[in-house]
């Protein structure tokens, strides 16, 4: 696809600003809101920051008109930035960020580029309500509904994804319509765990939102690493029995701070937050967290009670900092303590990198999703984040982090669209008659395939596991 020049015709007038590959500043409209600091070597063909949806339309036309595929930016928390594609007009979303709230129905409309922490979580608490956006607190809540929205509360209260009641979207044909579950109902199916793969831009969200509970009471316990096999047998065991009102949470990390009897680097902290009605509520919520056999060898116990989830979102905020580089990759586990637990070791206890981090993120019980898109997911989660920030370590954490998620094949089902890399490792994202579906729609939606879609290994994911495909 031709880049735009001062040669092609003129852009259409829009409200927001456009960006050109001969532009001094174009390398900064397209890197400077990539979160990530290893980016790809990939060049669009222009930028349009949108000012509003109308921008969004006029942009769609105009790829239409002039060959162009379309790909879309919300927050660029994407660790692959998906956004950035050879030859395609990158339509930046950042300004749509407007939010409002409709104390009748509790349902709250905002943009994709809304923060999920910083901007809509304190909206909401100002009116007593609580929505489950990514733990991150700077990350949009575009890309990351979009791919099902694993935030807060996810394993009790529902994937962010399944509070969706409506959205607003530009479609291939360079219209606005509402999609819901009686309007384009099939562009609502797919809005909710499609991510890249959704045939449209979405410039609203309708969020149905619920009652904030009064007490946030976080517990986290620290372990020496060498407790590994001992701490996470039993969590695998009892994690299943805890109150869905729970966040379970085990993580392989660098504390912020010293810790008594800790000689420094990595430990794992075993976290529980418990969003509920009273202090005796949470603790008794909290308590088959305090349960572990070797409790008496952990470093020490904080059970923390907050009036929100500010203090969480800062916390989050530090471990996750920004100007650095990152290689991410996860898992969807299943197996038994002694098949996953192994599988999982060297994952925790040889992280490379100081600031890097490991989660277990439970989902268990199992629930049951409704009719979505979004639909992989088994009751225990791994994503690994190398957070690092020299380039010269882009290939060997590369490198550690292939080795360690193919000692996790055996027990790996699939994965989270949000933290892949599908163009580095095929893994699947979607149940086999979801991703058929999604198919299905994509092809009537967007037959043209203007919009970019995935960045797979090959022109599209096969929704399938290389290693299985092999055999």
């Amino acid at each position: 696809m031709p880049p735009a020049s001062s040669s092609a015709p003129p852009l259409p007038a829009v409200r927001g600003t456009w960006s050109l590959p001969d532009e001094p500043a174009f390398a900064e409209a397209v890197f400077g809101r990539v979160f990530n600091q290893r980016r790809p070597d990939r060049r669009p063909a222009a930028v349009l920051f949108a000012a509003d949806a109308d921008d969004v339309v006029t942009g769609v036309r105009l790829a239409r008109e002039r060959g162009w595929q379309v790909s879309v930016r919300s927050g660029g928390h994407s660790w692959a930035a998906w956004s950035v594609r050879d030859g395609a007009l990158l339509i930046d979303l950042g300004a749509l960020r407007d939010t409002s709230y409709d104390e009748a129905t509790g349902i709250v409309v905002a943009g994709p580029a809304t923060k999920g922490g910083t901007e809509l979580g304190p909206l909401l608490a100002a009116q007593g309500r609580f929505f489950g956006g990514g733990h991150c607190p700077t990350v949009g809540i575009g890309g990351f509904l979009l791919q099902g929205g694993q935030g807060y509360l996810a394993r009790g209260w529902g994937w962010a994804a399944e509070s969706v009641v409506a959205v607003d979207v530009v479609t291939a044909d360079g219209e606005l319509v509402r999609a819901d579950a009686e309007r384009n109902a099939d562009l609502y199916w797919a809005a909710r765990g499609a991510g890249p793969g959704f045939p449209g831009i979405v410039v609203a969200f309708h969020l149905q939102t619920r009652a904030m509970p009064p007490v946030v009471l976080h517990s986290v316990e620290l372990y020496p690493l060498d407790r590994y096999d001992e701490v996470m047998t039993w969590l695998q065991q009892v994690h299943g029995t805890v109150s869905p009102d729970v966040e379970i949470v085990a993580v392989a990390m660098t504390p912020p701070g010293p810790v008594p009897g800790h000689p420094g680097g990595h430990l794992l902290a075993v976290t529980g937050l418990a969003l509920v009605g009273s202090r005796e509520e949470g603790e008794a919520a909290l308590a088959p967290l305090w349960t572990c056999p070797v409790a008496d060898q952990a470093h020490l116990r904080v059970v923390e009670e907050h009036p929100d989830l500010e203090q969480h979102r800062a916390d989050q905020v530090q471990a996750n900092p920004e100007g650095h580089r990152y290689r991410v990759d996860n898992a969807w586990l299943s197996g038994t303590p002694g098949e996953v637990v192994p599988a999982l070791k060297r994952t925790f206890t040889e992280l490379p990198t100081p600031k890097s981090f490991s989660i277990w993120f439970s989902m268990a019980p199992f629930r049951e999703l409704p009719d979505m898109a979004f639909s992989m997911q088994s009751d225990i989660y791994n994503a690994t984040y190398l957070v690092y920030e020299d380039a010269a370590d882009d290939e060997p954490t590369r490198d550690w982090l292939t080795e360690r998620m193919a000692e996790l094949e055996p027990v790996t089902t699939g994965q989270y669209l949000g933290d892949s890399d599908l163009a580095h490792r095929e893994v699947r994202v979607l149940g086999d008659a979801q991703f058929a579906r999604l198919q299905q729609i994509r092809a009537a939606r967007d037959p043209e395939r203007l919009f970019t879609g995935y960045i797979a290994a090959g022109v599209d994911p096969t929704n399938t596991n290389h290693w299985e495909a092999r055999a």
